[in-house]
């Protein structure tokens, strides 16, 4: 039997079911860079799928496999090779591109070509998460609750050891290289920073994991939001991209627990896990997750058009220092701070007033971990208009919030150099500091660095105004209690 792999978003041989399922036939691993694509890539995770594509090559030519890229629709160069195979395997996916694979799936059964897809992004399929009632979830909380309740993982399975590569037939679409796809930008080439970062590749996932369980587990339930530390498993490339399985994540931080009492830093991290789920059970669910507001409520919300507040935002030129070293952060590393994703969205939608859907597909082109189901869910839930939203009237204080996650100020010193000689007292408020501050400091507001493009307190306010024309619930009342309360959480 001669076997088609048909690759996506799975480049790794670890815990790979698709593979595993060919390992004993001779085999076409084929990735279709599809020209049809219902929503192109960003430059950032061009970028990284170039070098994905490069290492995962490497990995299966070790093991007598061969990594063959065509340029051209998936709908129609799958089932010109499947000419050529008994069966056809890939790993599912839960977007828009579900439609795709149900047409080839149907045309080349009745062909009698056999096909199977298998789950390989996931701890649980989205149709096997139910309600009592048998409906999909649409709060977070008892989502996971249920997930965690339908007993263990399914164990990740090892690599296989050896491949057998089929030959590539004459008259099959033609074959190209990983650079007639021109995934690594040019003229210019700014991936300088992401080079630096980031080890693209199942390798560098594995790496990565193995640190991130050995160094940072144990504290992560505590350290997880510290904008200054580095304490997350940054894995979310790796996993967008399939280098690494969920279920080899899972295992090791389960693993790890056992062996040293992690329990609560590994609950913590499993449960962000669960958010990935969450968001692939609501694209699962609304396939158009990236352009229709999940509350169509919000359809009617008057978002405000203003160019120059948004490229102040991307640039990192708001004034809100926590707020601008996230925006660079982002364009140099092509990443962001999770707990920094929450204070730039919500800043964007909420003291800016643009619409989340402008921010998404920013975030879109420049993280590398950008993914159809993770970036706009996170935006909506942020936004107020999502499955188990923030309430619209949580407004993130940039400046609480810096604050409480960059107490020292580490993290705007990296990322907003300008800033760095001035006291951590100041530094996410410079325009409240004292001019011998500044001075000291070597900072002339408005030259060195800029003035808030909004305030605070007004901004909230309009956009609570907003919202409140739109029937949304009532903020709650600036007590001094509440104030309290406020302050706490940021």
């Amino acid at each position: 039997m001669t076997v088609v792999v048909w690759l996506r978003e799975d480049l790794r041989l670890d815990d790979q079911p698709a593979i595993a399922a060919a390992a004993a036939h001779p085999t076409l691993f084929v990735y279709v860079h599809d020209s049809a694509a219902a929503r192109p890539l960003g430059g950032a995770s061009r970028w990284w799928l170039d070098k994905s594509l490069a290492a995962f090559g490497e990995s299966l030519a070790s093991i007598g496999g061969r990594l063959d890229i065509v340029a051209g629709e998936a709908a129609a160069v799958i089932p010109a090779l499947a000419r050529h195979a008994d069966a056809v395997f890939w790993t599912r996916r839960y977007g828009r591109g579900v439609e795709t694979d149900k047409r080839i799936k149907a045309e080349l059964q009745a062909r009698g070509v056999r096909c199977e897809s298998f789950n390989g992004q996931l701890l649980r399929e989205p149709w096997e998460v139910k309600t009592g009632a048998g409906a999909a979830f649409k709060v977070f909380t008892p989502f996971w609750r249920r997930c965690r309740e339908m007993g263990p993982f399914e164990p990740p399975r090892a690599a296989p050891k050896r491949l057998n590569a089929a030959p590539w037939p004459s008259d099959a679409p033609p074959r190209a290289n990983l650079a007639d796809l021109k995934l690594h930008p040019s003229k210019p080439d700014w991936s300088g920073g992401l080079a630096k970062a980031w080890r693209p590749g199942e390798a560098g996932a594995q790496a990565r994991l193995t640190h991130f369980v050995d160094e940072a587990l144990g504290a992560y339930a505590d350290a997880r939001d510290r904008l200054d530390w580095v304490a997350t498993s940054r894995l979310s490339p790796h996993l967008r991209f399939g280098e690494i399985s969920p279920r080899r994540v899972a295992a090791a931080a389960e693993a790890a627990a056992q062996k040293h009492g992690w329990d609560r830093g590994a609950d913590k991290f499993l449960s962000e896990l669960g958010w990935r789920e969450f968001s692939h059970s609501l694209l699962f669910q609304s396939p158009d997750l990236a352009t229709r507001n999940w509350s169509p409520r919000f359809d009617a919300f008057p978002w405000r058009k203003d160019d120059a507040a948004f490229d102040a935002w991307r640039r990192g030129r708001t004034g809100y220092p926590v707020v601008d070293a996230a925006s660079r952060e982002l364009w140099a590393t092509g990443y962001m701070h999770n707990r920094a994703r929450l204070i730039s969205a919500s800043f964007l939608s909420k003291h800016l007033g643009l619409d989340w859907r402008e921010g998404e597909a920013w975030f879109w082109d420049t993280l590398c971990d950008a993914d159809e189901a993770n970036n706009p869910a996170g935006w909506q839930w942020v936004a107020g208009c999502g499955a188990d939203a923030a309430p619209y009237f949580r407004v993130f204080n940039p400046i609480l919030q810096g604050e409480k996650f960059d107490p020292e100020g580490g993290y705007v010193r990296r990322w907003v150099p300008e800033l760095a000689r001035l006291d951590a007292r100041f530094i996410h408020a410079p325009w409240k500091a004292p001019a011998a501050a500044l001075q000291a400091a070597g900072v002339v507001l408005g030259r060195d660095y800029p003035a808030p493009i909004v305030d605070h307190e007004r901004a909230r306010a309009r956009a609570l105004a907003a919202f409140a024309e739109l029937g949304g619930e009532a903020a709650p009342q600036r007590t001094l209690s509440a104030r309290k309360s406020a302050k706490k959480s940021g």
